[in-house]
């Protein structure tokens, strides 16, 4: 497994493509509306979300399929996640807990071979206040539901495709497409919160050569998305993400790894220098 390589993958992906949330309580299909009534509920009902456990599925542009786990609350902002990339040269497994103000990386055995035998890489943000903020202004952007759950309501040709069953859940399904063009133009109706959101959201597709999105949005019986799937040619490839979510406003709780399997990034950075001057 490739430390240096996962770990890029694996941040993208939760701080970029973790989007829509859904509760996944509903037993029946979203009551009947029109298409485009039912897209904005569910998006309104996703700006209440402060916590959220969900499972991804899909290909990431210019890295290859991607699967993962993750936990995240973003009141306190805690973060659990598991990632791994199939295939092609950056083939691995990462996993990344953020607490408090210390976020942990685990590059594997192939990490530990660089690290003392150490598998956990640990970056101090205490240290620098810019970084946390930074951390804190992804996640509350792009892990916050309203920031991608809405853009299908930008879309002009929203349409019910019909009722599925997703995990366990009965939901129906809406589809549609939308343009970065029109979703910059839905911005001019929201609140200064939620136009902050979407707008970080969208900078990030912008940089990914992304103009045009598929949308497909799973609502339960409850007026919330069980599933989220988005589709669109960037620069590097396509993009090709499911999102299923498994529970929302529920504690999480992330705790550090052992103490004993931990590094420091000063550790390892004094470490490379010594080696170097030695060298």
């Amino acid at each position: 497994m490739k430390k240096s390589s996962v770990i890029p993958a694996a941040t993208l992906a939760a701080l970029l493509l973790a989007g829509a949330v859904g509760c996944g309580k509903g037993d029946a299909q979203s009551p009947e509306m029109s298409p485009a009534a039912a897209v904005a509920a569910a998006a309104k009902n996703a700006d209440a979300v402060t916590s959220f456990h969900y499972r991804m599925r899909g290909t990431i542009p210019g890295e290859g399929k991607l699967h993962g786990d993750a936990a995240m609350s973003l009141k306190p902002l805690a973060m659990s996640m598991k990632m791994g990339i199939e295939g092609g040269a950056d083939a691995g497994e990462t996993e990344i807990r953020l607490v408090g103000k210390a976020l942990f990386v685990n590059g594997g055995e192939e990490a530990a071979k660089d690290m003392d035998g150490k598998t956990w890489l640990k970056f101090d943000m205490s240290k620098s206040t810019k970084d946390l903020d930074e951390l804190g202004k992804a996640g509350q952007a792009q892990k916050n539901p309203a920031a991608e759950s809405t853009f299908l309501t930008g879309s002009k040709d929203v349409k019910k495709v019909g009722t599925e069953t997703v995990d366990g859940v009965g939901t129906t399904h809406y589809t549609g497409t939308v343009t970065l063009a029109d979703l910059k133009a839905s911005l001019n109706g929201q609140g200064q919160a939620a136009r902050e959101k979407r707008q970080e959201s969208l900078k990030e597709y912008e940089k990914l050569g992304i103009d045009k999105f598929t949308m497909d949005m799973w609502i339960d019986g409850e007026q919330h998305t069980k599933q989220f799937r988005m589709r669109g040619d960037a620069d590097k490839g396509p993009l090709d993400m499911t999102i299923t979510f498994l529970d929302v406003n529920k504690p999480v709780t992330v705790t550090a790894p052992p103490a004993k399997d931990v590094t420091t990034f000063e550790e390892m950075m004094k470490k490379a220098m010594e080696e170097a001057m030695q060298g």
